[in-house]
């Protein structure tokens, strides 16, 4: 099965006993479909950390933009450039 994709970066942690908010998130949008359905739908990394604030995760756009194209609890994600955004701002 492959893996769910999101339109901007993330990260991983290789300790699960301090996991960031941005990877706890991802291991619950890994595990939630509904979930996945809505970040897939949502167009900015700003809609998708307010998927996450609205369940708990203290989670900014700008956390999510500043972290390279990995993969975490399964999820691989990748960020889009859109016209109009300033190139290698976040990497």
């Amino acid at each position: 099965m492959p893996l769910p994709v999101i339109v901007f970066n993330c990260t991983s942690s290789s300790d699960v006993m301090t996991a960031s908010p941005v990877q706890r998130f991802l291991e619950h949008l890994g595990r939630d479909p509904l979930l996945q359905v809505k970040v897939q739908a949502a167009v900015t990394a700003d809609e998708v950390a307010l998927l996450a604030q609205e369940l708990g995760y203290a989670v900014s756009g700008s956390d999510l933009l500043m972290l390279s194209g990995r993969s975490t609890a399964g999820v691989r994600v990748t960020r889009i450039d859109h016209p109009g955004e300033y190139p290698g701002r976040y990497y």
